[in-house]
Parts: structure tokens; sequence; C-alpha cells
């Protein structure tokens, strides 16, 4: 049977809309129009989020992201015009089942807010929330600027990875943190180091350079610059010149057409798009589940509202908390395609059993596909049990529906061809000599016909066995009146009788032990395929895994090694201690994963055997009842 998973098209909003608002009282509050809009995006998304102080032109350049010229608001006076965390979703340009969301936030340092404690909030959701994160300056990377990125050091007292971790650890943020841009803008100097041209990923590189010694002047020097190392996987650096050659067209860019910008800045602007779209990564929870919109707006519902109420957001909690949201949903999405589609095949009830046993193992294998495809942490198997009893439950109902549906025919059936019986019966047609050989043969044509048109019918030897049980009676008066036969006649007559009947009977058993092997083989296929998608499920999550510790090693590698060249060996050596702690723990991740699968098989295996047992003992009490009733027979 053909079954299509239901798809919704790609959201592309016209227009941005606020996501989180942020009340004059600081307190921000999740706008539910916006989360609709995320609720609608079943695919992967890769979320873009620009931060930096206000009237830094930020704006600009989501609206060119999202290939417009208007969109997020510029504003052209010292007031800040974007109010919280603004959304705009629109088709990835270049990576197709794929959707941008791109996040304004409200500009930081705000001279009307005066709220540092705000400002990191919000930096600090920038950072939860984007797969890319762009950090907007004016001028130069000099340490002025480094130091209005303060908020960056603040993240290990806003964010926690584990929830053990009482001391904000923070040597796994380079796990989750996404890549940073930093984007200078009105940019006027020339990029030498020592003399010599330097590319802009080495101009921000130097910009980062640590100072060597311990004093607290140089330790606070060097700790926004570590925060910033240690943190962020990737970093990379576009320097914008002004835009115009006028500053009076430099206030209204959103009404500027391309001839009016300068080249170079459209030329640094092209490179800068290109880069997001090319570079910026699906955006993912630790452990490494690609997140899609709906599990999007879980997340900035639960980072606002533990914010909102005091609290620091954990990863680990948040991802626990948002598994077992989207497992609940899996299973009743499998469900629920389960359930149509069996609904379909219902309207063409009754079925051969062959067709509705395939048709249930079509769509079991939907179902765990939609399920797998959902659900992640599900440590214990205890959605996956859900979903399959839950399928279980519904496959027997509706074994059962097609059981009655079949009989209703085969009754109709079997009322159609005995109606001229039934009137010669009235008639008392019968009741004459030799009646009783055409009673037997007016029987065996209506048995013939009836078989001819219910041929391997669900239930239609049940119903024939019943309808030559209601004629047991009818048949002995007619045997009994018939003169013609002599007493030994009618003896040898109702021994026949009774063979026949108890033939029917056991044509009826072996017609349901048929049934039952046949749903015993269609219950096997489905553990089979259950277990291959649960294998295949099983190594890609170890390998997403693997792929997240190696990409968090690799930086850290790379961080490790610039501070041996640049004389830190003090800072080195500690990275060796966290490199080899990151290494520890991701074995361990590895294990308990494997660990889990396994008890997961070991799951699957007990529930499949103790179905099979079941149906087993059922085809033995079967086989038992007709080698009882073949002795009863030859008897």
């Amino acid at each position: 049977m053909t079954v299509k998973t239901p798809e919704m098209a790609p959201v592309s909003m016209q227009a941005p809309v606020c996501l989180i608002d942020n009340g004059t009282d600081g307190r921000m509050s999740v706008q539910q129009g916006a989360l609709q809009i995320l609720e609608q995006i079943q695919e992967p998304v890769v979320v873009v989020a620009v931060v930096g102080l206000y009237r830094t032109g930020k704006s600009y350049l989501m609206n060119r992201l999202a290939g417009k010229q208007k969109g997020f608001a510029l504003g052209n006076t010292v007031e800040s015009k974007t109010k919280g965390i603004w959304m705009w979703c629109v088709p990835h340009p270049s990576k197709p089942g794929n959707t941008i969301v791109l996040l304004d936030t409200e500009g930081l340092g705000d001279v009307d807010k005066g709220d540092s404690k705000n400002d990191t909030q919000l930096f600090s959701l920038a950072v939860l929330l984007s797969s890319s994160l762009i950090y907007n300056s004016r001028g130069t990377i000099d340490n002025r600027a480094v130091e209005e990125l303060q908020f960056v050091t603040e993240l290990a007292e806003f964010i926690k990875v584990k929830s053990r971790d009482e001391d904000g650890d923070d040597s796994e943020f380079v796990k989750f943190f996404p890549t940073f841009i930093w984007a200078v803008r009105d940019f006027t100097l020339e990029r030498k180091i020592d003399g010599k041209e330097a590319t802009e990923d080495e101009y921000l590189d130097f910009a980062l350079k640590l100072k060597a010694g311990h004093s607290k002047k140089v330790n606070d020097y060097n700790l926004p610059r570590e925060c910033i190392r240690r943190y962020f996987p990737s970093r990379k650096c576009f320097t914008f010149p002004f835009p115009t050659s006028s500053p009076e067209n430099a206030i209204r860019m959103e009404s500027l057409a391309p001839s009016d910008l300068a080249p170079a800045f459209l030329e640094v602007s092209d490179r800068f798009c290109s880069f997001v779209f090319d570079q910026s990564p699906v955006k993912q929870l630790k452990d490494g589940h690609a997140v899609d919109g709906r599990i999007l707006g879980h997340m900035v519902k639960m980072y606002v509202d533990i914010f909102s109420s005091g609290g620091v957001p954990c990863l680990e909690n948040a991802v626990v908390a948002m598994a077992q949201i989207e497992n609940e949903a899996a299973v009743k999405e499998g469900l629920e395609l389960y359930e149509s589609g069996m609904e379909q095949l219902k309207a063409n009830f009754p079925s051969d059993l062959k067709d509705i046993t395939s048709g249930h193992q079509c769509l079991t294998s939907l179902a765990t596909e939609v399920f797998m495809k959902r659900s992640f942490k599900d440590d214990d198997g205890k959605h996956m049990k859900s979903l399959e009893e839950a399928i279980d439950k519904l496959f027997s109902r509706f074994l059962l529906q097609n059981e009655e549906a079949s009989v209703l025919i085969c009754q109709e059936i079997l009322a159609d061809l005995s109606a001229p019986l039934k009137n010669k019966l009235q008639q008392g047609f019968y009741t004459k000599v030799g009646g009783y050989q055409l009673f037997c043969k007016d029987m065996e044509e209506i048995v013939v016909k009836y078989n001819s048109q219910t041929h391997r019918r669900v239930k239609a030897e049940d119903v024939l066995e019943e309808f030559m049980k209601q004629r047991r009676e009818e048949s002995a008066a007619i045997l009994q009146a018939d003169q013609s036969l002599s007493v030994k006649d009618r003896e040898i007559c109702e021994e026949r009788e009774r063979a026949v009947l108890m033939e029917q009977e056991m044509r009826s058993g072996q017609e349901a032990q048929r049934q039952l092997q046949e749903r015993m083989e269609a219950q096997r296929q489905s553990s089979e395929e259950r277990m291959r998608q649960v294998i295949e499920k099983m190594h890609q999550e170890m390998k997403e895994q693997r792929e997240e510790a190696h990409r968090a090693r690799e930086s850290m590698l790379r961080e490790q090694m610039t501070l041996l060249e640049k004389g830190f060996k003090e800072k080195a050596d500690m990275m060796t201690r966290e490199i080899e702690e990151s290494r520890k723990r991701s074995e361990e991740a590895q294990e308990a994963k494997s660990q889990e699968f396994t008890r997961l098989f070991e799951q699957q295996d007990r529930r499949h055997n103790e179905l099979m047992s079941q149906m087993q003992q059922q085809q033995k009490a079967m086989k038992a009842q007709k080698e009882e009733d073949e002795g009863c027979c030859i008897l």
C-alpha cells in the first residue's frame, strides 16, 4: 500500500515578528504568534542571531540575509528601535530542506534601559538559541571594542551545561556554542600587522591575542579574549567599509538602491552573506540532535521562563525536558499515521487477512520511522514501547472489525443462497419419499456455491459451520420423515452428517490456525523492521555524538597550539587537562549510549518473544483441539 506522511510547505514570512518582548520593567515574555510560526517548521533550522551595541546597524545585515531591502527596523536616531528579540524565518537559499531563522536582538548598552543583567540575559539567549552568532560593532577591534563585549565573560554565570555543575563549569561550552562572526562596521584602517597586510581573520586573531603576566590589569585584559577563544568553536571576521560616500545616505540605507552603496561595502556584504549561508550549521542540542522549528519554540519558552524566574538555564535539563515533550508528540504522531492508514484500509473491509497484515506491516514501519525521526533520548525505550503497545491494540481492534464485517457479508451470502431451501422447508417440499436426498443435494449445492464466493475470507469457515449446525434439527426431521429409508440407512446418514460437521469444524480450526500463523509472521517481520530502524538510529546518534566531541577537541587543540606558539605554556598545560577530561567524558558518553541501546534491544527482544509465546500457546491449543476432533471423527 502507498501511504504518504503529511508534509507541510516551507514557512516563508513576509516580514519579521516579535519573538521575545522585553518590557520596560526588564521582564521578557514569549509571543504566542511567533511560537505558532515555529510550530509549523518541521525541518531543521539554521539559527542566525545578531547581537551588539545599539545603533550599530545590526538590522541591515539581517535584512540582507533575509534577501530583503526592508524588514527589521533600522532606525536613524540614537534611540534603539529593536526591543527584545525579533524573528524572521525564510527558506534556506542554498540548502533545500532547511529553514533559516534570523534573530535580531535588542541593542546592548541602551542608555534608556540601564540594566546590564537584562543585557546579559539577551546575549545569553542569543548564544543558547543560535548556531551562528554575529557580533556587530563599529570602528575597529581595539581594547575598548573587546571590553564592550563584556557579556561573554558573564556567560558562565548565566548558562550551565550540567545540572550538577554548581560552580559554573565552562569547559564544555565549546561543544554547544555557535560559530562566532565579528562584523566590524565603518572600518577605515588598513589591516596591517607588523607592517604586513593581514586578512580579516588574522586581524581578529591579533585583536584577541593574550598578554603575558598575572597582574590584575593583564588578567582583566585577557579575560574577555580567553572567553571568546575558549567558548566558540570557530571564529570569523568581516570588516565593512563605510557604506556610502555621504553620511546623509547612511541613515536611510533601507531606501537606497545597490548602485547607491559603495562597491567595496557591497563586496564585503556579499561575502558575509555567502559565508553565513554556506558555513552556518543546523542548530543542534547537546548530544547532536538536530533542532527543528518546534524544538526551537520549546527552547525559547523554556529559557525565557527560567530567566524570568531568576534561574540559570541548564543545557542538560533542557534536553531532558524537550525530549519528554517531543517523545510524547512522536508517539502521538506515529500512532495517528498508523490509525489514519488503517482507517483507509477499513473502507475495503472485509478484506483478506494477507492484505490487512501487509498494510499493518507497512504502516507500522512508517509509524516507527515517524517516531524515530522526531524522538530523542528515549533512553529506557518507554515511549517506543508505548507506541508498540498502542499499535498492537489498534491492530487487534481492526482485525476484530474486519472479522465482524466478514461475518456479516458471509451471513448475507448464505442467506441469499439458502433462501430457496428455506422456502422449500416452509412449503414442506422435503417431507416426502426421497426428500432427505433432495435436502442433502440442495445443502451440498449451497456449500459449493458459498465456498466459491467466500474462498479464504476471514471467518467464512466459522459462519458455514454455524449454518450447518443450525440445519441439523431440520435435517434430522426430514431424515425421520423419509419413508424410503430403512433404520440402517438412517443410522448411516446420521453418521455421515456427524462426519461432515466434524470435518467442517476441523476446517474452521485449520483456517484459524493458518490465520494465526499469518499474524505471527507479520509480527515477526514488523519486529525485525523496528529493530533495523533502532540500530540505524543508534549508529546515527553515536556518530553525531562522536562528531560533536571531535569538533570540540579540534577547537581546543587549535587553541592549545596557539597558546604554545605564543609562549603561554601554563595555560596550554591547563588545556591539556581539559582536553583529556573531554576525551574521557566522550568515551563515557559513547559507552553509556551503547549500553542504552543494548537495554533497548533486550526490551524489544523480550517483548517480541512474549508476544510470540502467547501466539504459540494459542497455536498449541488449536492443534490440541484439532487432534481431539480428528480422534472423535475416527471413532
